[in-house]
């Protein structure tokens, strides 16, 4: 049918407006008002899709070095010295297991301060807190064990851990038992070994760098001296004694935070901000280490 002028200057008007419309948000999208919808939560994890929405995409894994999680894609390997249980069970642990230069006990009990102390309620405690903040970076973190395990595990199922999840770094978490008056912690690297099972050519430097990163950190962090009683102050001992590193395919050391037979260092090594402080030194060698 005609329309009069007034009928056209209104559609006329509704196609000037749609058209402006379109060019900010599109026209005819459906909602109320012509708005542009509001973006979804993108925190809301949990919402569930409609039935004619479009499933969401599955989100992207996050690279290495992400602003804030600068260890994503990352593997890590904590390996905490000894186990609560290994006094129950001294025959099992005494079974000799190959190191590569020899043959070694499978695991041993560890020492204790004079109040009974444990290193191997240490060694978890320490492990406990360097998974959690390495987690908190993006990194992907194992334990060989969580003392979920009667005993052990042997030293050469500690060093295969590491090797099957082919970790960035595998660090074991020790404290001393040296004599009174020996303070100070250690960081000990692989020696370069090939006999037998045993061939650390391909992680001797790179271990060292660990360890160097780790011992810079650590005296940082915790404020405390490099070992007085050896490695020449470095705070670095060279082993090729230790079947947990003979046995590695994958950058590894031992820290040894301090020594349990000293009153000193025992008070510290008791103390659980101490501890808090020697895993944040243990975490922040290992991130200057793989960011390097």
């Amino acid at each position: 049918m005609p329309y009069d002028h007034r009928t056209i200057r209104a559609l006329a008007g509704t196609l000037t407006a749609c058209a402006a419309a379109t060019a900010l948000a599109g026209c005819g999208g459906g909602s109320s008002g012509g708005s542009k919808p509001a973006a979804p939560n993108a925190n809301d994890a949990k919402a569930t899709p409609s039935a004619t929405s479009t499933p969401a995409r599955t989100p992207a894994r996050t690279p290495v070095g992400t602003p804030g999680l600068p260890l994503a894609g990352r593997t890590i390997v904590i390996d905490p010295g000894h186990n609560p249980g290994n006094f129950r069970h001294s025959r099992e642990i005494n079974q000799k297991v190959d190191i590569g230069t020899g043959r070694k006990e499978c695991d041993t009990t560890g020492t204790s301060t004079d109040a009974d102390y444990t290193e191997a309620a240490f060694t978890l405690d320490v492990s406990h807190r360097l998974r959690d903040l390495l987690k908190a970076q993006g990194a992907k973190v194992l334990l060989t064990h969580d003392a979920d395990r009667p005993f052990g595990p042997c030293i050469d199922e500690r060093a295969r851990t590491g090797n099957a999840a082919r970790a960035d770094a595998v660090v074991s978490v020790h404290a001393d038992g040296s004599a009174t008056g020996n303070r100070g912690f250690h960081v000990i690297v692989p020696a370069r070994v090939n006999s037998g099972a045993a061939d650390t050519a391909k992680i001797v430097g790179p271990s060292r760098e660990l360890g160097e990163d780790i011992a810079r950190h650590f005296a940082r962090a915790t404020g405390t001296a490099p070992a007085n009683y050896l490695g020449g102050g470095t705070g670095l001992d060279v082993r090729d004694d230790l079947g947990g590193l003979n046995l590695s395919t994958v950058p590894k050391v031992f820290v040894e935070c301090g020594n349990m037979r000293d009153p000193k260092d025992a008070a510290l090594l008791s103390n659980a901000a101490w501890r808090q402080k020697a895993a944040r030194g243990i975490a922040d060698g290992i991130g200057t280490y793989l960011k390097g």
